[in-house]
């Protein structure tokens, strides 16, 4: 379908406190406002790698779009720029979720640093698949779009030390998979196969492919430099509660 010229002002909200996934939109133009979902991951029993990020991202996406939706319109309607269809603003949810398959195992973040470590120990040398489900949800029409980007990731051949002293930071149990390529841990990736924003935690691509479907551009969505952010103090405050 085409894509059609679109005369709504746009608000993207973000269905996570993820810094990284944050800082992927904004390097690409967009401001989020960002809203944590607060699902609970552990209620979802896996099937496949490829399901468990898809149904976790479409959870985060409808839990933020039923609960903040009536607040975010009626926020705007004040100002008469509501959300519905034929007036100014229009909002989207993003929810995100990733997900490493390896070994025949779905790794999210984990529980502790033996847990780390011992994923470290078995990871290095080896490989595996990161999946990123995405959901995006129009308020306006209630229409929703969802699928997984999945990049295979080549762990460096890393010394007991270097794992050590990785997991002494603290970041591997903050992500998917006990990793990142954007901070600390990017040293022990070797090399990837596919979008790197898929193993960060969400694929611009992808994205913009999702956006598409709705009859979007992704430069509908590029802020305005005179606008200022929609971050405010009480949605950054919630960024540590849900890193992903």
């Amino acid at each position: 379908m085409a894509v059609v010229q679109t005369t709504h002002r746009l608000r993207l909200v973000l269905a996570s406190a993820s810094p990284a996934r944050r800082k992927l939109l904004q390097a690409a133009g967009i401001e989020p406002d960002v809203l944590v979902s607060g699902v609970d991951e552990s209620q979802v029993d896996p099937s496949t790698p490829e399901a468990l990020s898809l149904t976790l991202a479409q959870l985060k996406a409808r839990t933020v779009a039923e609960r903040f939706g009536a607040d975010l319109n009626s926020s705007s309607a004040g100002n008469g720029a509501g959300s519905g269809i034929g007036s100014p603003l229009r909002t989207l949810v993003l929810g995100c979720d990733s997900v490493l398959a390896f070994d025949g195992e779905i790794l999210g973040k984990p529980a502790d640093p033996d847990e780390a470590t011992r994923r470290w120990q078995a990871m290095r040398g080896k490989s595996g698949v990161l999946h990123t489900g995405h959901c995006l949800i129009d308020l306006s029409s209630g229409r929703e779009v969802a699928r997984v980007a999945a990049t295979a990731v080549y762990f460096a051949e890393i010394t007991d030390d270097e794992i050590a002293a990785y997991v002494a930071t603290g970041e591997p149990l903050q992500v998917a998979g006990a990793f990142t390529i954007d901070g600390l841990g990017g040293p022990f990736v070797d090399r990837l196969d596919g979008d790197p924003g898929t193993v960060i935690g969400l694929s611009l691509p992808l994205f913009r492919t999702l956006l598409g479907e709705l009859d979007l551009r992704i430069t509908d969505l590029w802020a305005d430099p005179t606008t200022p952010s929609g971050i405010t103090p009480e949605t950054a405050a919630t960024a540590a509660a849900d890193p992903h």
